[in-house]
């Protein structure tokens, strides 16, 4: 509005400038709308049973693209077929998606990323995992990892356009579901985010509720 338009060397710049912040901007409504409703417990989440490695395959499809571009290593590990998981399929591809953006953004080009199921010690739970060979997180900013708005670096983070909320959420939804979500990391060695989900519905769950897709083992 100062003449900006008219400049030939620096409109576009501008231009990018206003879009990426504008984006940023989106992303950090969203993401606190969602954090929000998940806290207020407003959030209408709808549970079934449903294939772990399908639920899982759905998200890596839309990931990859992104860790192509990169180019990063992006691989399934798949737990025996027709392993059940009791969940809100949305609330997992949020919870995937979350953690594999971080992964994506934080492991260099050249680097792999492997998204998994493995036994839980608490029984009928699953431990899914998200683990890369990223840049590591220091052991003295792990517990506050899960924090809202808790960046381990800060100039990085803004950098590659977090909210900073992503971790909050993927807490928050993991909760819902009664399960747990920690991490393991070396810095330079990468990280490992596991998270708990239960395999069955509870004592009495309908019949009738469970979805179209699940077909047991």
């Amino acid at each position: 509005m100062d003449g900006a338009l008219d400049d030939q060397q620096n409109n576009m710049r501008f231009l990018g400038i206003i879009r990426h912040n504008a984006e940023r901007l989106a992303r950090l409504t969203g993401d606190l709308l969602a954090l929000s409703r998940i806290e207020l417990k407003t959030q209408e989440f709808r549970f079934a049973p449903h294939l772990v490695n399908e639920l899982i395959a759905e998200v890596l499809d839309t990931i990859l693209p992104i860790a192509e571009k990169k180019p990063v290593d992006l691989k399934q590990e798949r737990a025996p077929e027709g392993t059940p998981v009791f969940c809100d399929s949305e609330a997992l591809y949020q919870i995937l998606s979350n953690l594999l953006d971080n992964a994506v953004k934080y492991t260099p080009a050249g680097g792999a990323i492997a998204v998994g199921v493995q036994s839980s010690p608490s029984g009928g739970m699953l431990e899914i995992f998200v683990r890369d060979s990223g840049i590591g997180i220091p052991a003295e900013d792990q517990p506050r990892l899960f924090e809202r708005f808790y960046r381990v670096d800060k100039a990085r983070s803004r950098e590659l356009g977090g909210t900073g909320l992503g971790l909050a959420i993927v807490k928050h939804l993991v909760r819902a579901h009664g399960g747990e979500v920690r991490v393991e990391s070396l810095p330079h060695h990468g990280a490992t985010f596991f998270f708990t989900l239960p395999m069955h519905p509870p004592a009495g769950w309908p019949e009738t509720e469970l979805h179209p897709q699940f077909t047991p083992s």
